[in-house]
């Protein structure tokens, strides 16, 4: 593997999970069933109806993760497209057991 794709699956792999300091973390939202990884490779609502907090810690870590993936897409003259999908695979492949995934016809189901 080249210096290039290790690089590229190491930074896609830290920022699946890495988030900012907010009252409810990511892992703590994923066991509750109240968000997911997203068929676009960003994570998602579970519910609809789900608190402020869980819809700023989503919105936290796509903004990081949409940041990431740009200076992935550049670094590797990747379009963004490749990028989201391959995070996605590495993202459900990461999901623990009972957490939500996002089949590619929308639907929510846990692993």
């Amino acid at each position: 593997m080249t210096r290039t794709k290790q690089r590229f699956l190491g930074l896609l792999f830290l920022m699946l999970f890495a988030h900012g300091a907010l009252a409810i973390t990511l892992q703590e939202a994923k066991e509750q069933g109240l968000v997911g990884e997203q068929r676009d490779g960003y994570v998602g609502l579970v519910q609809g109806n789900s608190a402020s907090e869980v819809t700023a810690l989503v919105q936290q870590v796509n903004d990081e993760r949409r940041r990431r993936y740009e200076q992935i897409a550049r670094d590797n003259g990747l379009t963004m497209a490749q990028v989201t999908a391959v995070a996605y695979e590495r993202a459900v492949e990461a999901t623990q057991a009972g957490h939500y995934i996002q089949l590619p016809n929308g639907q929510w189901v846990r692993k």
